[in-house]
């Protein structure tokens, strides 16, 4: 069998090279409409396995990043356009942008050097905060990310929990532990003679709120008690 952790792209590249071998994904947004499976409660095929929310909590991390620092108006999205959820990611955030009256600057990247650039872009237009989707390339370059925020002193959110215990700012999003956990139940399941077609794709349902208070501190912010209570974990 085949365990595809990458999320889209590595669900995709196993669902195009294997046909019959059973395959386990992780962390894919809308496996459906990827062409995965062909529903979530019976799969179809030789697939199976999470499905973590994605697009659908942007609206939420927007909320509690205005939430987080009063008074934003404007935030830059950077997002990665080979990424094949992103654009579903950004349809949900221009509708929540627009929905809460605030101006969003879409910047791509899907390299480091593309990164350092997006980041020049945002020293020039200095945007109130900055919000990074969930993206597999983006958790391998999660230090190159937190260390840029932190140098220019950008409020930034993030949507791993990750992001947050190495320095990130903010962090909302399902629980990564969870979703490793239930690919090991599922690649054990079928080692043990299930097929994917019997397994319904999991989709988790725990989502997680950290804030890392002394990044807080260190870019001025004051986090709101609001925030410090319904927090699932403050860094100090």
């Amino acid at each position: 069998m085949i365990v595809a952790t990458g999320g889209a792209a590595s669900a995709r590249a196993a669902h195009a090279a294997a046909t019959t071998i059973p395959v386990v994904f992780n962390i894919v947004e809308d496996p459906v409409s990827l062409g995965l499976v062909a529903s979530l409660a019976r799969p179809g095929g030789n697939m199976t396995g999470v499905s973590m929310l994605g697009a659908e909590l942007t609206a939420k991390r927007l909320e509690l990043l205005r939430e987080l620092v009063p008074g934003t108006a404007r935030v830059a999205v950077l997002t990665n356009p080979d990424n094949p959820a992103a654009d579903a990611t950004l349809k949900e955030l221009e509708g929540a942008a627009r929905a809460m009256g605030l101006q969003i600057r879409i910047l791509r990247a899907s390299t480091g050097r593309e990164i350092d650039a997006a980041f020049a872009t945002l020293v020039r237009e200095r945007p109130d905060a900055l919000f990074v989707a969930g993206e597999p390339y983006f958790n391998t370059r999660r230090v190159q990310l937190i260390l840029l925020a932190a140098f220019h002193r950008i409020p930034t959110t993030f949507a791993l929990r990750d992001y947050a215990e190495a320095g990130g700012l903010m962090s909302y999003g399902a629980s990564l532990r969870d979703a490793y956990h239930q690919v090991g139940v599922y690649t054990g399941r079928i080692l043990k003679g299930q097929k994917p077609d019997d397994l319904p794709v999991v989709q988790l349902s725990k989502f997680e709120l950290v804030i890392n208070n002394q990044t807080a501190r260190m870019l001025g912010i004051t986090v709101p008690p609001t925030l410090l209570a319904t927090a699932d974990e403050v860094i100090e």
